[in-house]
This record gives C-alpha cells, structure tokens and sequence, in this order.
C-alpha cells in the first residue's frame, strides 16, 4: 500500500492535511491524514490532490489547428477542420497526432476522455493503441458521414457498419459517432441504431444545436422531425448512453425530452466564445433537469485542459444574462465527478471515494510563478482551488496516476 500526503479537494469535501492511501490500484482511505505503518508514505504536501479530469468532448484529428479564429461553425469546418481531418488518412502522420494528442490530455491532468476518432479506421485504432500505451481511459469511435463532407471523409452506411464491428470487438470502450445530422443520412443514423441494438452498453456521441445556421441545416434536411433532437431521437436507444456536445441553442421541449432519456450534454465553453457560437443556457438546463460535463473540444477549444474549460464556464456564466453563479466547488464538480456520470462511469471514478479507481491529479504551482505566490497569500482552502481554476495550466501538473501508476510526470524545473 502507498500513501500520498497531500492537501486533498474532491468533490464535496477538503482536507487540508489529507491522507490518499491506494492498494492494488484502488483508493483505500481518502481522509484526514493518519499514519499507516505498513505503507509507503511519499509527502507531496506544497501542492494539492485532486481527481482525475473527464474530458468529455475532444476531437483527435484537430490537435494541430488550435487557434484558427474569426470563423463561424461550418466555416470554420470548412477550411481548417475538414482538410486536417483528411491528413488522418495518412497513417504515419495519424499516428504522430495520437501520440502528441494522448499525451496532451494526460499532461493536463485528464485521466478520462470521450474522443471523437477520425474518418479513417487506422488512425482511430492508432487513437486507441496510444491511448492504451499511455494509460489513458479512452472512450472513442470511428467518425460516420456519408453526405455534406469532402468526398475522402465519406462512407457507405454498410462499409461503416462491417467496420464499427471490427473495432467494438477489439475496443471494448467504443462510442457509435456519426459527425452529426448535417452530414449523416437517415440509412447512416439506423446503421448507429443497429449497433446500440447489438451491443449495448456502447457510448453514442455527436453534436446537436451548435450555432443557428447548422440547426437550420438539419431541418432542412429532416423535414420530419420536430427538432434536432428530434433527429437523434428516433434513432437512438436506451441501451447506449447519449453525450451530445454544445446544445447552445435548444428548444424547451428537446431540454424536457433530454432529461426523460437520460441524455448528458458536453458543455464547451471555450469553442463556443471561439466559433461565436453563443453562451451554454446552464440555468435552463439545471431546471430542466439535464446532466452536463465539460468538454475542451479541440480544435475549436483553446487547449486541453479541462482545469481551463471550467474557468471558461464560470467566466461565460458571469456574463450571461440569467447566468449561474459557479463557485470553485462547482467547477471541480463539473471537471471531474459530473464527467464521470455523463460517461456512466461514477462508480469508477471521477472523485477520490474509497473503492474507486486511484485516478489523481498533483498540482504544484512552479517556484516564482503568479500563482504560487497567490497561493501564499490564501487564508482558507476554498480560496486555494479558485486560484488554481484561474491560473493552473500545464506546467503545474506535477503528477498524474490512473489507477495507482504513474502515466504523466513533470519535473519541478520543467515548463514543458
């Protein structure tokens, strides 16, 4: 057994002399601190433990266009997104961004992603084998279009179908991920339909309700449904768990319709300010009843940092018009425990309780930084967590384990 010494934030509790004994990968005790005499203690007491970051919305292929602005949605598809996506068809260069992408998650604390793959079976499978080789818990899935999409990213409803197979019975943590409604037919959303059915227990993410242009896209093009979710909705079965990203922009019945079927939203606060897309209804979708976790949705994001897209969220909030008032408590919530139940995964991770997997992030900020000497000047821990969700970024990630190991470490004199 090993035992971290540490000021510890989880969700709902603090300890500011804390205690995280872990065993065989399992958290054991998360408390107070007391000895345990048969155990290693390693004291990392001069920066904080907290859980491992859900990000649950983040695309692989769009690493290496962070920070194209001034773009709308389908603009910004159009000239950046799409054409980096088709570089995945070159497998070796796939396989550079799996590595370089896993290993910015990890070094940003995030134990835990819900990932769109690539338009190419290869690269998808290279997301995953890095994933794997990293130790990152990766949640992903071969993207499906068959219409409104360069010709290269296309796909025949039954090729996708035979090759989703595939891959589900080698990636057991596999998410069913048509691009969204614009650019999947009706024959592509039943080829999801037929696959929640035969497997369930699968993920099933996409978008909906982004911007007001691709909304009028898809009533267009599904001139049957009531609504976006509408769309999805006559496809989509209880037996996969439903994460749609952004719905900045829904109707009161889709929120009602949501909450009834479980449906989990990735909020992305940042790639919503950046593509112009508006500010996420938070309170409407509280009243509602509608569970939501954060996304950091490279590349439209600023990043992958997750610690960054709950700042993100509380900043939007404080500007929205019937915003909600997000306290430091509520912003490890949403960067942790809420991803984990937007995943179905709360029983396994997303805060440090007893029995959980030993999923922990070590922050400490770098000698001589601003958030170092704020941290000097804080008289209670609530104060402490909200200067680390205002200036941590990567450099302060010291640590990160998933399940017990070591998967990302950073050296005290390292900024990189």
């Amino acid at each position: 057994m090993e035992v971290l010494r540490a000021p510890i934030f989880d969700v709902h509790r603090t300890f500011s002399d804390g205690a995280l004994a872990i065993d065989a990968g399992r958290i054991v005790y998360c408390g107070d601190y007391k000895p345990f005499p048969d155990a290693k203690t390693i004291d990392l007491r001069g920066g904080f433990l907290l859980p491992g970051f859900v990000d649950a919305h983040v695309h692989f292929p769009q690493l290496r266009i962070i920070g194209r602005l001034g773009r709308s949605l389908l603009d910004w598809l159009d000239r950046f997104a799409l054409p980096e996506e088709a570089r995945m068809a070159d497998i070796s260069y796939a396989t550079e961004i799996a590595r370089d992408f896993v290993h910015a998650l990890v070094s940003n604390g995030t134990t835990t992603a819900l990932i769109f793959g690539a338009h190419f079976v290869p690269a998808t499978v290279a997301l995953f084998e890095a994933a794997e080789r990293t130790g990152l818990r990766a949640i992903s899935g071969f993207v499906f279009s068959d219409r409104a999409l360069p010709p290269e990213l296309l796909q025949k409803p039954e090729d996708a179908y035979r090759a989703s197979k595939l891959l589900i019975k080698k990636f057991p943590r596999y998410a069913i991920t048509p691009r969204f409604a614009v650019s999947a037919s009706e024959a592509m959303l039943e080829v999801c339909q037929t696959l929640a059915r035969e497997h369930p227990g699968l993920w099933f993410q996409t978008h909906i309700n982004e911007q007001p242009g691709e909304i009028q896209d898809v009533a267009r093009r599904f001139g049957w449904a009531q609504d976006y979710f509408g769309v999805y909705e006559r496809f989509l079965q209880n037996e996969a768990r439903v994460v749609l990203a952004h719905n900045v922009h829904p109707r009161e019945a889709e929120l009602e319709r949501m909450a009834a079927r479980g449906v989990s939203i990735a909020h992305c606060p940042s790639s919503n300010a950046s593509l112009g897309s508006g500010i996420f209804p938070m309170r409407r979708h509280l009243d509602a009843g509608v569970r939501f976790a954060l996304g950091t949705d490279v590349g439209a994001g600023s990043g992958a940092s997750v610690m960054r897209e709950a700042f993100a969220a509380y900043l939007m909030q404080r500007v929205a018009a019937d915003g909600v008032r997000m306290d430091a408590g509520e912003m490890l919530y949403r960067a942790t425990l809420a991803g984990a139940e937007a995943l179905g995964l709360e029983t396994e991770t997303g805060s440090l309780e007893a029995g959980k997997s030993a999923d922990i992030v070590y922050l400490r900020a770098p000698e001589g930084s601003v958030l170092a000497g704020a941290l000097k000047r804080v008289e209670d821990p609530t104060q402490a967590l909200e200067a680390l969700f205002t200036m941590a970024s990567a450099e302060s990630v010291r640590e990160v384990r998933m399940a017990g190991e070591v998967v990302f470490s950073r050296k005290p004199d390292s900024r990189m």
